[in-house]
């Protein structure tokens, strides 16, 4: 059954999103690039990435851990790599739009750069093989918080009674905590990778 949400859990998820954003924020260039190479080198042998083919990646904004090194990977290795687009309608639905070297970004309504929609090649979420998720925080149970907008909640509620896609989040091994305070609207990861290794969640 779906619980409410308590304004208690609200304000405690609000105040550990901006102390956890301020975290990652503080890593210097250096620690960014480390952490990037360190994601790399824990994904790039996972089981789930070597069998796959369609790969959702992001660019990473605020600080968030960069799969780019990682990516590159993926483009060596043959992989299609895809790029969220958010809905300017304000649906909170997510467009996947295959990325590759020449690519052309614009900047959406929150100023981060995205591809264009302008004759772009697209896929549907449900045919996505692996969705790497940008995490602001996280808990050894794989209990995750997002930024707040509900975007990957909204676009991957289907997961709940579908094998695919395998969502993995992605974060710096410094924005763990004890504890997550979860809303029902949660969708759980399969996994959440960090800098340091690789949590496997169980079902």
């Amino acid at each position: 059954m779906a619980r409410s949400v308590s304004h208690q859990g609200q304000h405690n998820r609000f105040d550990l999103r901006m102390a956890l954003r301020e975290r990652r924020r503080a890593l210097n260039a250096d620690q960014q690039v480390s952490a990037g190479k360190g994601l790399c080198e824990v994904l790039k042998s996972r089981p789930e990435l070597l069998a796959c083919q369609h790969i959702a990646v992001y660019l990473a904004n605020d600080g968030e851990i960069n799969p780019e090194t990682l990516q590159e990977y993926l483009w060596q290795s043959g992989k299609h790599c895809y790029l969220p687009v958010v809905d300017q309608s304000g649906s909170k639905v997510l467009t996947f739009v295959e990325y590759h070297t020449g690519t052309s970004l614009v900047e959406n309504r929150f100023g981060i750069p995205e591809p264009s929609l302008n004759g772009a090649k697209t896929i549907p979420p449900e045919k996505l093989d692996i969705v790497l998720v940008p995490l602001t925080g996280f808990d050894e149970q794989g209990r995750r918080l997002g930024m707040g907008g509900g975007c990957y909640d909204r676009t991957f509620a289907f997961t709940s009674i579908a094998h695919k896609p395998i969502l993995i989040g992605l974060a710096h091994e410094c924005q763990k905590v004890d504890s997550i305070p979860v809303e029902h609207w949660d969708i759980p990861m399969a996994g959440i990778a960090t800098d340091c290794q690789f949590y496997q969640i169980s079902a």
